[in-house]
Protein backbone atom coordinates (compact mmCIF):
# COMPACT_ATOMS: atom_id res chain seq x y z
CA UNK A 1 0.00 0.00 0.00
CA UNK A 2 1.34 3.42 -1.13
CA UNK A 3 1.89 5.69 1.80
CA UNK A 4 0.13 9.14 1.61
CA UNK A 5 2.22 11.94 0.12
CA UNK A 6 3.00 15.06 3.17
CA UNK A 7 1.45 18.14 2.32
CA UNK A 8 5.22 19.64 1.40
CA UNK A 9 5.05 16.69 -1.15
CA UNK A 10 1.78 17.58 -2.82
CA UNK A 11 2.78 21.12 -2.90
CA UNK A 12 6.20 20.31 -4.91
CA UNK A 13 4.07 18.47 -7.40
CA UNK A 14 2.39 21.43 -8.20
CA UNK A 15 -1.15 20.25 -5.91
CA UNK A 16 -3.10 23.49 -5.70
CA UNK A 17 -5.30 22.19 -2.89
CA UNK A 18 -2.46 21.36 -1.25
CA UNK A 19 -0.49 24.90 -1.90
CA UNK A 20 -3.96 26.22 -0.46
CA UNK A 21 -4.25 24.04 2.58
CA UNK A 22 -0.81 25.06 3.33
CA UNK A 23 -1.39 29.47 2.24
CA UNK A 24 -4.13 29.18 4.96
CA UNK A 25 -1.96 27.42 7.53
CA UNK A 26 0.39 29.87 7.05
CA UNK A 27 -1.98 32.67 7.13
CA UNK A 28 -4.13 31.64 10.42
CA UNK A 29 -0.37 31.23 12.44
CA UNK A 30 -0.91 27.16 12.14
CA UNK A 31 1.98 25.50 13.98
CA UNK A 32 1.87 22.73 11.39
CA UNK A 33 2.61 25.11 8.50
CA UNK A 34 6.70 25.52 9.92
CA UNK A 35 7.53 22.08 9.37
CA UNK A 36 5.82 22.11 5.72
CA UNK A 37 7.72 25.36 4.86
CA UNK A 38 11.13 23.59 5.99
CA UNK A 39 10.33 21.06 3.92
CA UNK A 40 9.97 23.41 1.01
CA UNK A 41 12.92 25.84 1.68
CA UNK A 42 15.69 24.25 -0.39
CA UNK A 43 13.48 23.84 -3.61
CA UNK A 44 12.58 27.30 -3.43
CA UNK A 45 14.72 30.67 -5.21
CA UNK A 46 13.90 29.91 -8.88
CA UNK A 47 10.80 32.15 -9.11
CA UNK A 48 11.03 35.63 -10.52
CA UNK A 49 8.91 38.05 -8.27
CA UNK A 50 7.40 41.44 -9.67
CA UNK A 51 5.88 43.52 -7.25
CA UNK A 52 3.27 46.14 -8.17
CA UNK A 53 2.23 48.39 -5.92
CA UNK A 54 1.06 52.42 -6.28
CA UNK A 55 -1.88 54.47 -4.63
CA UNK A 56 -5.40 53.06 -4.60
CA UNK A 57 -7.31 53.12 -7.63
CA UNK A 58 -4.32 53.40 -9.86
CA UNK A 59 -5.70 50.39 -11.84
CA UNK A 60 -3.36 47.60 -10.13
CA UNK A 61 -5.13 44.66 -10.53
CA UNK A 62 -6.50 45.52 -14.15
CA UNK A 63 -2.58 45.67 -14.60
CA UNK A 64 -2.24 42.55 -13.26
CA UNK A 65 -4.83 40.82 -14.65
CA UNK A 66 -3.36 41.67 -18.64
CA UNK A 67 0.11 40.53 -17.25
CA UNK A 68 -1.13 37.36 -16.07
CA UNK A 69 -2.75 37.24 -20.02
CA UNK A 70 1.16 38.31 -21.72
CA UNK A 71 2.72 36.13 -19.09
CA UNK A 72 0.83 32.93 -20.14
CA UNK A 73 0.96 33.99 -23.95
CA UNK A 74 4.49 33.21 -23.63
CA UNK A 75 4.30 30.16 -22.17
CA UNK A 76 5.27 31.01 -18.47
CA UNK A 77 3.26 30.07 -15.51
CA UNK A 78 1.98 32.15 -13.00
CA UNK A 79 1.29 32.62 -9.26
CA UNK A 80 -0.69 35.83 -8.04
CA UNK A 81 -0.54 37.18 -4.55
CA UNK A 82 -2.88 40.08 -4.22
CA UNK A 83 -2.84 41.76 -1.04
CA UNK A 84 -6.28 43.53 0.62
CA UNK A 85 -6.82 45.79 3.48
CA UNK A 86 -8.18 44.09 6.75
CA UNK A 87 -11.30 46.02 8.04
CA UNK A 88 -9.89 47.55 11.77
CA UNK A 89 -14.15 47.13 12.60
CA UNK A 90 -14.86 42.99 11.49
CA UNK A 91 -11.42 42.35 10.91
CA UNK A 92 -12.65 40.86 7.35
CA UNK A 93 -11.06 41.65 4.27
CA UNK A 94 -12.88 41.63 0.42
CA UNK A 95 -10.46 40.07 -1.31
CA UNK A 96 -12.05 41.34 -4.43
CA UNK A 97 -8.89 40.76 -6.69
CA UNK A 98 -10.01 37.55 -7.71
CA UNK A 99 -13.23 38.96 -9.12
CA UNK A 100 -11.13 41.12 -10.91
CA UNK A 101 -8.74 38.14 -12.55
CA UNK A 102 -11.94 35.86 -13.57
CA UNK A 103 -10.27 35.36 -16.47
CA UNK A 104 -7.70 33.19 -15.85
CA UNK A 105 -9.62 31.32 -13.01
CA UNK A 106 -9.92 28.09 -14.87
CA UNK A 107 -6.09 28.24 -16.23
CA UNK A 108 -4.09 25.53 -14.08
CA UNK A 109 -0.86 27.81 -14.93
CA UNK A 110 -2.19 30.32 -13.38
CA UNK A 111 -2.80 30.45 -9.40
CA UNK A 112 -4.34 33.67 -7.27
CA UNK A 113 -4.55 33.61 -4.23
CA UNK A 114 -5.67 36.72 -2.18
CA UNK A 115 -4.30 37.89 1.78
CA UNK A 116 -5.69 40.42 3.93
CA UNK A 117 -3.40 42.67 5.86
CA UNK A 118 -4.67 41.62 8.92
CA UNK A 119 -3.46 44.74 10.59
CA UNK A 120 0.07 45.06 9.06
CA UNK A 121 1.77 48.07 7.88
CA UNK A 122 3.50 48.82 4.56
CA UNK A 123 1.06 47.32 2.19
CA UNK A 124 2.18 43.85 2.61
CA UNK A 125 0.34 40.63 4.71
CA UNK A 126 2.84 38.76 7.27
CA UNK A 127 2.36 35.61 5.59
CA UNK A 128 3.16 37.09 2.02
CA UNK A 129 6.86 36.15 1.98
CA UNK A 130 5.84 32.23 3.23
CA UNK A 131 3.42 32.09 0.49
CA UNK A 132 5.57 33.20 -1.97
CA UNK A 133 7.93 30.55 -1.15
CA UNK A 134 5.20 27.98 -1.29
CA UNK A 135 4.33 29.41 -4.94
CA UNK A 136 7.89 29.22 -6.32
CA UNK A 137 8.25 25.69 -4.68
CA UNK A 138 5.21 24.73 -7.00
CA UNK A 139 7.17 25.64 -9.65
CA UNK A 140 5.81 28.72 -10.82
CA UNK A 141 8.00 30.82 -13.40
CA UNK A 142 6.65 34.02 -12.17
CA UNK A 143 4.84 35.43 -9.22
CA UNK A 144 3.30 38.61 -9.18
CA UNK A 145 2.53 40.24 -5.89
CA UNK A 146 0.30 43.19 -5.83
CA UNK A 147 -0.05 45.33 -2.98
CA UNK A 148 -2.74 47.41 -1.38
CA UNK A 149 -2.26 50.46 -2.21
CA UNK A 150 -1.51 52.45 0.89
CA UNK A 151 0.53 55.22 -0.44
CA UNK A 152 4.00 57.05 0.44
CA UNK A 153 4.86 53.92 3.25
CA UNK A 154 4.37 51.02 1.36
CA UNK A 155 7.92 50.27 0.34
CA UNK A 156 7.83 46.34 1.99
CA UNK A 157 7.47 45.31 -1.57
CA UNK A 158 10.75 46.33 -3.17
CA UNK A 159 12.37 43.73 -0.06
CA UNK A 160 10.19 40.99 -1.58
CA UNK A 161 10.70 41.53 -5.19
CA UNK A 162 13.11 41.64 -7.94
CA UNK A 163 11.08 44.14 -10.10
CA UNK A 164 8.96 46.77 -8.67
CA UNK A 165 6.56 48.48 -10.50
CA UNK A 166 4.85 51.97 -9.01
CA UNK A 167 1.64 52.46 -11.09
CA UNK A 168 0.02 55.56 -10.68
CA UNK A 169 -2.62 57.61 -13.04
CA UNK A 170 -3.59 61.12 -13.81
CA UNK A 171 -6.22 62.93 -12.82
CA UNK A 172 -5.64 62.19 -9.14
CA UNK A 173 -4.99 65.13 -7.86
CA UNK A 174 -1.44 65.83 -6.80
CA UNK A 175 -0.06 62.44 -8.45
CA UNK A 176 3.33 62.74 -7.91
CA UNK A 177 3.30 63.82 -4.25
CA UNK A 178 0.98 61.04 -3.28
CA UNK A 179 3.98 58.44 -4.17
CA UNK A 180 7.30 60.07 -4.06
CA UNK A 181 8.20 60.14 -0.47
CA UNK A 182 9.34 56.33 -0.05
CA UNK A 183 7.98 54.72 -3.49
CA UNK A 184 9.90 56.72 -5.55
CA UNK A 185 12.97 55.26 -4.12
CA UNK A 186 11.91 51.43 -4.84
CA UNK A 187 10.75 51.93 -8.00
CA UNK A 188 12.37 49.50 -10.94
CA UNK A 189 9.98 50.60 -13.74
CA UNK A 190 7.36 54.01 -13.40
CA UNK A 191 3.67 52.68 -15.15
CA UNK A 192 1.30 55.44 -16.15
CA UNK A 193 -1.89 53.78 -16.27
CA UNK A 194 -5.15 55.12 -17.93
CA UNK A 195 -2.41 56.82 -20.16
CA UNK A 196 -5.30 57.95 -22.48
CA UNK A 197 -6.73 61.03 -20.14
CA UNK A 198 -5.81 64.01 -19.76
CA UNK A 199 -2.86 64.54 -17.93
CA UNK A 200 -0.64 61.54 -18.54
CA UNK A 201 1.97 63.74 -20.18
CA UNK A 202 2.47 65.96 -17.15
CA UNK A 203 2.99 63.04 -15.21
CA UNK A 204 5.51 61.36 -17.11
CA UNK A 205 7.22 64.86 -16.89
CA UNK A 206 6.92 65.13 -13.48
CA UNK A 207 8.24 61.79 -12.72
CA UNK A 208 11.17 62.23 -15.20
CA UNK A 209 12.01 65.43 -13.49
CA UNK A 210 12.10 64.15 -9.77
CA UNK A 211 14.21 61.04 -11.30
CA UNK A 212 16.63 64.00 -12.91
CA UNK A 213 16.50 65.44 -9.30
CA UNK A 214 17.57 61.91 -7.32
CA UNK A 215 20.50 61.39 -9.70
CA UNK A 216 21.72 64.94 -9.40
CA UNK A 217 21.61 64.48 -5.49
CA UNK A 218 23.38 61.13 -5.55
CA UNK A 219 25.90 61.81 -8.47
CA UNK A 220 28.82 64.76 -7.94
CA UNK A 221 28.89 67.79 -10.25
CA UNK A 222 31.17 66.28 -12.81
CA UNK A 223 29.47 63.20 -13.18
CA UNK A 224 25.96 64.58 -13.32
CA UNK A 225 27.03 66.94 -16.18
CA UNK A 226 28.33 63.71 -18.35
CA UNK A 227 25.06 62.01 -17.22
CA UNK A 228 23.15 64.43 -18.97
CA UNK A 229 25.47 64.78 -21.91
CA UNK A 230 24.95 60.92 -22.30
CA UNK A 231 21.12 61.05 -22.12
CA UNK A 232 21.22 64.30 -24.92
CA UNK A 233 23.67 62.07 -27.03
CA UNK A 234 21.25 59.31 -26.76
CA UNK A 235 18.10 61.24 -27.50
CA UNK A 236 20.34 62.14 -30.86
CA UNK A 237 20.81 58.49 -31.80
CA UNK A 238 25.01 58.98 -31.55
CA UNK A 239 26.69 55.92 -30.06
CA UNK A 240 28.08 56.83 -26.86
CA UNK A 241 30.18 55.37 -23.98
CA UNK A 242 28.65 54.59 -21.00
CA UNK A 243 30.68 55.94 -17.78
CA UNK A 244 33.27 54.22 -15.97
CA UNK A 245 32.17 52.57 -12.41
CA UNK A 246 29.01 50.04 -11.20
CA UNK A 247 26.29 50.26 -13.92
CA UNK A 248 23.09 51.77 -12.71
CA UNK A 249 19.43 50.96 -13.68
CA UNK A 250 17.78 53.41 -14.92
CA UNK A 251 13.96 53.62 -14.47
CA UNK A 252 12.00 53.84 -17.60
CA UNK A 253 8.82 55.51 -17.38
CA UNK A 254 5.67 53.24 -19.34
CA UNK A 255 2.66 55.04 -20.72
CA UNK A 256 -0.38 52.07 -20.52
CA UNK A 257 -3.94 51.77 -20.86
CA UNK A 258 -4.37 48.21 -18.85
CA UNK A 259 -8.33 48.11 -19.53
CA UNK A 260 -7.56 48.45 -23.29
CA UNK A 261 -4.25 46.13 -22.53
CA UNK A 262 -2.45 48.92 -24.96
CA UNK A 263 1.46 49.35 -23.84
CA UNK A 264 1.08 46.15 -22.02
CA UNK A 265 3.95 44.41 -24.27
CA UNK A 266 6.33 47.05 -24.18
CA UNK A 267 6.06 46.94 -20.42
CA UNK A 268 7.08 42.88 -20.28
CA UNK A 269 9.70 43.86 -22.47
CA UNK A 270 10.77 46.24 -20.12
CA UNK A 271 10.54 43.86 -17.17
CA UNK A 272 12.54 41.42 -18.88
CA UNK A 273 15.14 44.09 -19.39
CA UNK A 274 15.43 44.94 -15.88
CA UNK A 275 15.68 40.92 -15.01
CA UNK A 276 18.57 40.72 -17.82
CA UNK A 277 20.43 43.86 -16.01
CA UNK A 278 20.32 42.41 -12.47
CA UNK A 279 21.22 38.78 -13.96
CA UNK A 280 24.05 40.43 -15.96
CA UNK A 281 25.33 42.81 -13.01
CA UNK A 282 25.01 40.44 -10.17
CA UNK A 283 22.32 42.37 -8.62
CA UNK A 284 20.00 39.81 -8.67
CA UNK A 285 21.66 37.88 -5.80
CA UNK A 286 22.38 41.34 -4.10
CA UNK A 287 19.06 41.57 -3.77
CA UNK A 288 18.15 37.99 -2.93
CA UNK A 289 20.40 38.43 0.12
CA UNK A 290 18.49 41.22 0.75
CA UNK A 291 15.22 39.57 1.24
CA UNK A 292 16.57 36.98 3.21
CA UNK A 293 18.14 39.37 5.27
CA UNK A 294 14.58 40.94 5.87
CA UNK A 295 12.83 37.75 6.37
CA UNK A 296 14.77 36.05 9.02
CA UNK A 297 14.92 39.51 10.63
CA UNK A 298 10.87 39.53 10.77
CA UNK A 299 10.76 36.06 12.01
CA UNK A 300 12.93 36.12 14.49
CA UNK A 301 11.18 39.96 15.56
CA UNK A 302 7.80 37.39 15.57
CA UNK A 303 9.67 34.41 17.57
CA UNK A 304 11.25 36.96 20.33
CA UNK A 305 7.73 38.46 20.56
CA UNK A 306 5.65 35.67 21.14
CA UNK A 307 8.34 34.76 23.42
CA UNK A 308 8.56 38.35 25.06
CA UNK A 309 4.72 37.64 25.52
CA UNK A 310 4.26 34.49 26.95
CA UNK A 311 7.12 34.80 29.55
CA UNK A 312 5.07 38.36 30.49
CA UNK A 313 1.68 36.87 30.85
CA UNK A 314 2.90 33.67 33.26
CA UNK A 315 5.18 35.90 35.77
CA UNK A 316 2.93 39.35 35.40
CA UNK A 317 -0.22 38.30 34.31
CA UNK A 318 -2.39 38.74 31.04
CA UNK A 319 -1.47 41.54 28.33
CA UNK A 320 -4.82 43.04 29.14
CA UNK A 321 -3.40 43.00 33.51
CA UNK A 322 -0.29 44.59 32.78
CA UNK A 323 -1.46 47.10 30.40
CA UNK A 324 -4.37 48.01 32.95
CA UNK A 325 -1.48 49.04 35.10
CA UNK A 326 0.64 50.63 32.95
CA UNK A 327 -2.14 52.91 32.00
CA UNK A 328 -2.92 53.32 36.15
CA UNK A 329 0.73 54.40 36.30
CA UNK A 330 1.07 51.39 38.62
CA UNK A 331 3.86 49.80 36.26
CA UNK A 332 6.78 51.32 34.41
CA UNK A 333 6.60 50.19 30.62
CA UNK A 334 10.19 50.88 30.30
CA UNK A 335 11.62 49.08 33.49
CA UNK A 336 9.54 45.97 32.06
CA UNK A 337 10.52 46.01 28.80
CA UNK A 338 14.11 46.33 29.57
CA UNK A 339 13.42 43.33 32.17
CA UNK A 340 12.27 41.40 29.82
CA UNK A 341 14.80 41.82 26.97
CA UNK A 342 17.22 41.07 29.54
CA UNK A 343 15.60 37.49 30.83
CA UNK A 344 14.79 37.06 27.60
CA UNK A 345 19.16 37.47 26.77
CA UNK A 346 20.19 35.53 29.27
Amino acid sequence: MATKASLSERVLQGDVRAASRLMRNIDDGEPQATEALRELFPKTGRAYIIGITGSPGAGKSTLTDRLIAHLRKAGKTVGVIAVDPTSPFTGGAILGDRIRMQDHATDPGVFIRSLATRGNLGGLSRATGDCIRVMDAMGRDVIIVETVGVGQDEIDIAQMAHSTLVVTVPGMGDDIQAIKAGILEVADIFVVNKSDLDGADRVVRELRMMLELRHAVKAPPMDHDAYHRMVRAKAEGKQVEEPAGPREWEPPIMKVVASKDQGVDALVKQIEEHRAFLEETGQRKVKERTRAAAQFVALLRERLLNSALTRLERERGQLDEVAGRIAERQADPYALAEELASQLAE
